[in-house]
């Protein structure tokens, strides 16, 4: 029991941190594109986590040829794509907890994978669940306003949500010949690689690290510099949570770690209420209630199908 207990311990708190890394980046983001806030950060996580992989697991880092494809399109797909299509939707406005709302859609997309891509059965409740989040998304963008919200924006965040479900699927051809630490150095290693072919470090926008940037909305008119906002993406919005929900899966089975995972986007809603001053109204926050229901739905079904 005390064990059960740790690793909701860790999940909850990597829910936590990951999601506070949200209001930073939003921050970050009015100074430097997203493209470049994924490439930092990817590099910056990787050196760190290499770093420590090297003094305590360095074998689990070995690869064969053959898994070397295999590590390059977990690495761009699942760290990359997430990142820029997480980023760019923050950027265009979509409010934070929005964005991770769509992101975690992710077990609906796996389900449609595993129905019509594998042709193996879905259970009938994921169909409902698939029902209620696009029901709720509706509520979310409110379209019968013109939608609310910006669509250049939505498009990011789907972008994530796609990327994420290659994650997933991806991850789970590894099985458990690699530790999920290792497979986190990997695919940080292959993102922050496509990152510098894509975008050479030395025409990186040196002067972010110098800029004061504003903390904006209860502490608008209060500001630090550049490097030490990105400095936090790095470490406490990057490799602390990425620790956190790695021991946790240790700890937890994968569909009781899943469903922990969704208190992420309710953490990012209160922060950027208490920090952003984003609200929702009061068919927004049942949209949001109603695609948390369905996602809930949707992952404790596909557990039937794995």
């Amino acid at each position: 029991m005390l064990t059960k207990h740790r690793g909701e311990f860790y999940l909850v708190m990597g829910g936590l941190v990951f999601s506070f890394n949200g209001v930073i980046s939003t921050i970050v983001l009015d100074h430097l594109s997203p493209f470049r806030l994924a490439q930092v950060r990817s590099i910056g996580a990787f050196l760190i986590l290499f770093s420590i992989t090297m003094v305590i697991d360095r074998h689990s880092l070995k690869a064969t040829r053959a898994q070397i494809p295999k590590l390059a399109t977990y690495g761009v797909i699942g760290f990359a794509a997430v990142q820029v299509g997480y980023f760019y939707g923050i950027q265009r406005g979509v409010p934070l907890s929005l964005v991770l709302i769509i992101e975690f859609t992710a077990p609906i997309w796996i389900a449609l994978w595993i129905k019509y891509v594998r042709k193996s059965y879905v259970p009938t409740s994921m169909w409902g669940a698939i029902a209620l989040s696009l029901m709720g998304l509706v509520l979310l963008s409110q379209l019968w306003n013109g939608l609310r919200f910006d669509i250049p924006g939505l498009l990011g965040a789907l972008l994530s949500a796609f990327a994420l479900t290659a994650y997933f699927l991806l991850g789970k051809n590894f099985g458990t010949t690699r530790s999920a630490l290792s497979l986190t150095v990997w695919g940080l290693a292959m993102a922050s690689l496509a990152w510098l072919i894509a975008m050479p470090v030395w025409t990186f926008p040196l002067e972010v690290f110098t800029t004061s940037m504003d903390l904006q909305g209860v502490f608008a008119g209060k500001s630090l510099p550049g490097w030490v906002l990105i400095t936090w993406i790095i470490t406490m919005g990057t490799i602390v949570p990425y620790l956190f929900v790695i021991s946790g899966l240790r700890l937890l089975s994968a569909s009781t770690s899943s469903v922990i995972g969704m208190l992420e986007p309710v953490f990012a809603g209160i922060f950027a209420w208490v920090w952003l001053e984003q609200s929702w109204n009061a068919i927004q926050l049942l949209g949001a209630a109603v695609v948390l229901i369905g996602i809930y739905i949707a992952d404790r079904a596909r557990t039937t199908t794995d």
